[in-house]
């Protein structure tokens, strides 16, 4: 194995299982010999058809190399811990894809769900940060300290972040906001990884080296394929 460790940060899942496989695969295939990390930057569930199977996944992979694949929570995960302890949040929660997840937990209600599944998800970090870069599921507030320290910011945050050129000290790679022209949003000091998978686009990993915060390349797995 090369010295070289290359960083694969993926975008919104949504339950799209079967695209996460393959995604997966693409990026065993385009290591090669070289060493990774996996950054997933939240949003696994709801939506899409197979959440459970999404969530299984992500648990193994940290399982069998946990200092090497870090997993974010994104504002989809955060919603379903809610439902558990915040009268009406239910409701919220499944018109925005929770019934999906429900469905592929053959479960009735949140509260249904498997306790380790719930407990892995409520353990999620909200940020993670290496030499060049700083991973967050949403954003930072550009008058904020950083990284910002607010955790619903990180989790649900649009404007003012995505109209601000704004330099957080190192590349912000993120998700959440839905892209719709079919790739990554790149931008001098952030990088958009959220390419629409469960609506029928692509799911998209970024390809980060050491030497520099934006991406080398994209990796891109679409339904379509």
């Amino acid at each position: 194995m090369t010295a070289e460790t290359l960083t694969y940060a993926i975008g919104d899942i949504h339950g799209c299982a079967d695209l996460l496989d393959r995604m997966l695969e693409r990026i065993e295939a385009h290591a090669g010999d070289r060493a990774k990390k996996l950054v997933f930057l939240g949003d696994y569930i709801d939506r899409g058809p197979d959440s459970a199977r999404v969530i299984e996944t992500l648990r193994r992979l940290q399982w069998r190399e946990p200092d090497d694949v870090v997993c974010l929570m994104g504002n989809h995960e955060a919603m379903l811990l809610k439902t558990l302890h915040e009268p009406g949040a239910l409701d919220h929660w499944l018109v925005n894809g929770g019934t999906e997840t429900l469905a592929s937990y053959d479960a009735a209600g949140p509260e249904e769900i498997p306790g380790d599944v719930l407990d892995w998800i409520e353990a999620l970090p909200t940020v993670h940060g290496d030499a060049q870069r700083w991973f967050v599921h949403a954003g930072f507030r550009p008058d904020a300290e950083v990284p910002d320290p607010d955790r619903e910011t990180h989790l649900w945050i649009r404007e003012p972040f995505l109209s601000a050129d704004h330099d957080f000290g190192r590349h912000v790679v993120h998700g959440h906001t839905p892209q719709t022209r079919g790739g990554a949003d790149c931008r001098r000091f952030r990088t958009n990884l959220d390419t629409g998978a469960v609506y029928g686009n692509a799911l998209t990993a970024g390809v980060f080296s050491q030497a520099q915060g934006p991406a080398l390349e994209f990796l891109r797995v679409s339904a379509q394929a």
